[in-house]
């Protein structure tokens, strides 16, 4: 038989490990509830302070995602700390860890440089129309390993930084005006220059079509039923869309009153 005594004794000590266990777990809890907390603080605390410096967004979402990466690991060193785990230990863990996970994914890495390239370079900025990395949107967010981009059809698409950074970036709102390219068909019959006046009088009256450059149309190419023109208004990049249906839309109605294009024909006679 076991003496009560030793038996209320190891019980007395599993009771004390556990609430001294169950304390710490509670403990740590309450540091990382507040210490997400503190850290949300102080990444705002940050923001606002860029803000009235009036920094670019695209700089300050960048240092608020770096902010945050950096003090979420000092929280979870901490932690681990208090708790009773070796930081020493665990440091060596974690950079035996990342240089693991920097060798399988190195371009992670890639992708990190690049968004630091991006901030630093400047080819674009928060709120401005792109293409990148086989994506057209305006930029959303640039982020440390990836950049987010809001698509024309509403869809948040996201794109790797090395990605956007190694590829042929076109930034549309860097310059005033953007130029509107489209075609049509003339018949052989048409009046070129009477139908080119047209054009150039009637899609200049299209609202958002800048009078600086001119609107121009122009014989682009000749074909079996007639001469194509290059139809190319200018406009700012908020209205390009509407600018584009609505030249169609003058083009339709101006070429209406020519003679319509005809397919030619080729007639084969089989000799008998």
């Amino acid at each position: 038989m076991i003496d009560a005594t030793l038996l209320s004794k190891y019980q007395d000590i599993a009771v004390g490990y556990v609430a001294q266990f169950g304390v710490t777990i509670l403990a740590s809890i309450a540091f990382w509830v507040v210490g997400r907390w503190l850290i949300g603080l102080v990444v705002r605390f940050v923001q606002a302070g860029l803000t009235k410096q009036k920094v670019d967004p695209t700089v300050l979402r960048y240092v608020g995602s770096a902010v945050t990466v950096l003090l979420n690991v000092l929280l979870v060193i901490g932690i681990l700390g208090y708790v009773g785990i070796q930081t020493t230990t665990f440091a060596a863990l974690l950079a035996a860890v990342g240089l693991a996970v920097g060798m399988a994914w190195s371009g992670l890495l890639a992708n990190f440089a690049g968004g630091a390239f991006l901030i630093v370079l400047r080819p674009f900025k928060v709120g401005d129309m792109i293409t990148a990395g086989g994506v057209t949107g305006v930029v959303h967010e640039v982020g440390l390993f990836a950049s987010t981009i809001m698509t024309p059809d509403n869809i948040l698409t996201v794109v790797g930084n090395n990605k956007i950074f190694t590829d042929n970036i076109q930034n549309y709102t860097a310059t005033p005006f953007r130029r509107v390219d489209l075609k049509a068909q003339l018949s052989g019959a048409a009046d070129v220059n009477q139908a080119i006046a047209l054009l150039k009088e009637n899609i200049a009256k299209i609202p958002n079509v800048i009078a600086d450059p001119a609107v121009d149309v122009e014989i682009l190419e000749f074909q079996l039923v007639g001469p194509v023109l290059a139809v190319r208004p200018y406009c700012h990049n908020d209205h390009y869309w509407q600018v584009y249906f609505d030249t169609n839309k003058a083009i339709l109605a101006t070429l209406s009153a020519f003679p319509a294009p005809t397919p030619s024909q080729v007639v084969m006679v089989q000799q008998q």
